[in-house]
């Protein structure tokens, strides 16, 4: 099955996940998607497929060779698409790309430039996957899908290639941060597994993010405006109060490589009550404790010198998984010798954000991150070169011959 051809197809089904929902797959089009995948699974003679009412898929490739010793492996991507935009009726369009702008659409003039996305250039003269630019496309994670069941149905016609048993998963509501939640690590079955998940050609990832979330409830005091002096607490004063005690540079916008952040989601409220909410983050575990705490002291403070009502509720939401991936470096060097041999120039650098893999390595499955080669996720001006998506497929066969010629006696 071609690469292409199988990301055009899986980009047709509406996957967005809905943080709202209380079920699991938190949208219908999610399980939709899966029992598609799993007639595809079927087609290309996997065996131990299942498909269970949370909307975990997963599916063996048994063992081709007579060596023992070779570790069962695992390849994993996520079903879901990102909330932030739309995923309903993607038109993926196929551009060589030779310069200069790309018009998404003309009518509404969205534009993908390179003087916004500079890194367009290192494309010139290769095919892109856009949008019409009124959706996302879905390269998060349709491409690592792809790649993984291509690469999939290339060892089942090729028997030649030697390999130990093949795990593959395909995981609901990453993307809303419940992928993992009821992963089945046991059934599984893996000594260790990578997500298909990286953007751009080359990354290769062990490090991520901590991650928190948290929400400040303010209460207030209404008065009739007019008669307030001394009387009135205005939550809405008070949570701008709040906001504005973190630090200036501690900011998405003005962070970068280790650098972490406080991210405020939503804010809105009355004069009576009002609600912040953020997400944190850090590398840094210490440093990360050390954001969480401020928190709280800010509010205690607020407490303190303003008799401020105010409420934090933090929620940890996935740690940082190179303490759990480090001490199997080896996993680390398959996947960089398999880039080489496919003439790419592994980047290992830490993810600015978390994957399955995080949480999954915490369950007792280390899981480092592997590109799929989408740029600019979760919004209209995402694209995924055509080459990149066949070199993420060639990096998933290449780990498996490597991880067959370093064990096999």
């Amino acid at each position: 099955m071609n690469s292409l051809e199988l990301f055009l197809k899986y980009v047709t089904f509406d996957t967005q996940s809905d943080e709202s929902s209380s079920t699991m797959p938190s949208t219908k089009g999610q399980m939709v998607f899966a029992e598609e995948l799993v007639k595809q699974l079927q087609e290309i003679g996997m065996q131990d497929i299942s498909l269970d009412e949370n909307g975990y898929v997963m599916a063996a490739l048994p063992a081709n060779t007579d060596a023992t010793d070779i570790p069962a492996i695992g390849f994993i991507a996520h079903l879901d698409t990102s909330p932030d935009m739309s995923g309903y009726n993607v038109k993926p369009r196929v551009v060589n790309y030779q310069g200069g702008d790309i018009i998404l659409n003309e009518e509404q003039q969205i534009i993908l430039s390179p003087e916004m996305f500079p890194e367009m250039k290192d494309y010139m003269g290769q095919d892109l996957i856009v949008t019409d630019g009124t959706t996302l496309l879905g390269a998060d994670n349709k491409a690592g899908i792809a790649a993984i069941v291509s690469a999939m149905s290339h060892l089942s016609e090729h028997d030649e290639i030697k390999h130990g048993k093949i795990r593959i998963a395909f995981t609901p509501d990453e993307e809303i941060g419940r992928g993992a939640n009821k992963f089945n690590v046991e059934k599984f079955d893996c000594k260790w597994a990578y997500t298909i998940d990286g953007g751009t050609i080359g990354e290769l990832e062990y490090e991520n993010f901590n991650a928190a979330s948290a929400k400040i409830t303010i209460k207030g005091r209404n008065i009739h405006p007019g008669y307030a002096k001394n009387k009135m607490q205005n939550a809405i004063q008070l949570a701008v109060c709040f906001h504005s005690q973190l630090p200036e540079n501690e900011r998405p916008e003005k962070t970068d490589q280790y650098e972490g952040f406080y991210h405020p989601t939503s804010f809105g409220g009355t004069v009576e009550e009002a609600t912040l909410s953020y997400i944190i983050r850090d590398h840094d575990r210490k440093l990360f404790e050390e954001k969480k705490m401020r928190l709280v002291d800010i509010a205690r403070t607020m407490k303190e010198s303003m008799n401020a009502d105010i409420t934090v509720e933090i929620k940890d939401q996935y740690y940082n998984m190179r303490e759990k991936v480090e001490p199997h470096k080896e996993i680390i060097d398959v996947a960089f010798e398999a880039m080489v041999n496919c003439g790419v120039k592994p980047i290992v650098k830490p993810i600015r954000g978390g994957t399955d893999g995080a949480r999954l390595s915490f369950m007792g499955l280390p899981c480092p991150n592997v590109f799929a080669g989408g740029i600019n996720f979760h919004g209209r001006y995402e694209y995924l070169p055509v080459e990149s998506l066949e070199k993420s497929k060639e990096t998933i066969l290449n780990i498996i011959r490597i991880t067959h010629s370093r064990y096999a006696k």
